[in-house]
């Protein structure tokens, strides 16, 4: 499938993008990022040097993802998603000298494969978001989240378990540890269910 690039869209010629990218208007591409198949990336969005997008990723508008983060397959960005790669960020050294892009020190963050960010979350860097979590509108991510993990709040906070197609399947205070999704009837895999046991057992203990 061909490339197609907004008019008003910004890509390196030393960006990779994978068959069937999507770049919209007014989004932003830099040097040495790469995209993978069929990612479709909104309006406004900035994808910083080195960045890796996997394939089928859904990036809303003005989502941000900057030097250093890593993003797998099939991930969802909502609008306005940011992350950030500086734990100490400051624009001067003590003696009021300007500091350079080579003056910090990267700190890595990976979202993985199926993962959700909701609209207008913030995640500091140094953090792992594991496979098919969900992250709600507008929280604040200091930590990692498990996989199948619902977090909400700022600081975000672990609140629930969610399938894979993002219906929640239980939460930390609830007795019942279901098997199957009440949606689409899926098993839960072993991930989610051990999260489960985790949190039932917490609460209990």
């Amino acid at each position: 499938m061909a490339v197609f690039i907004h008019p008003t869209a910004e890509v390196s010629p030393r960006a990779r993008l994978g068959d069937g990218v999507r770049v919209w208007n007014q989004a932003q591409v830099r040097e040495d990022a790469v995209v993978g198949d069929e990612t479709q990336i909104g309006k406004d969005s900035y994808i910083d040097a080195g960045v890796f997008v996997g394939a089928r990723c859904k990036l809303q508008n003005g989502v941000y993802l900057y030097h250093g983060v890593i993003v797998e397959d099939g991930v969802f960005l909502g609008p306005r998603a940011t992350t950030t790669n500086d734990r100490e960020p400051r624009a001067i050294f003590p003696d009021g000298k300007l500091r350079g892009v080579h003056d910090f020190v990267v700190t890595p963050t990976r979202i993985c494969e199926g993962a959700a960010i909701g609209a207008g979350a913030i995640l500091v860097c140094g953090i792992t978001v594991g496979r098919f979590a969900m992250v709600a509108a507008g929280a604040v991510v200091t930590r990692d989240v498990p996989a199948y993990g619902l977090v909400r709040g700022n600081p975000a906070r672990l609140v629930g378990i969610v399938c894979a197609c993002g219906v929640k399947v239980a939460d930390p205070h609830s007795d019942k540890v279901p098997t199957l999704c009440p949606r689409c009837s899926t098993g839960l895999p072993d991930e989610a269910q051990d999260l489960l046991g985790q949190l039932t057992n917490h609460r209990r203990g």
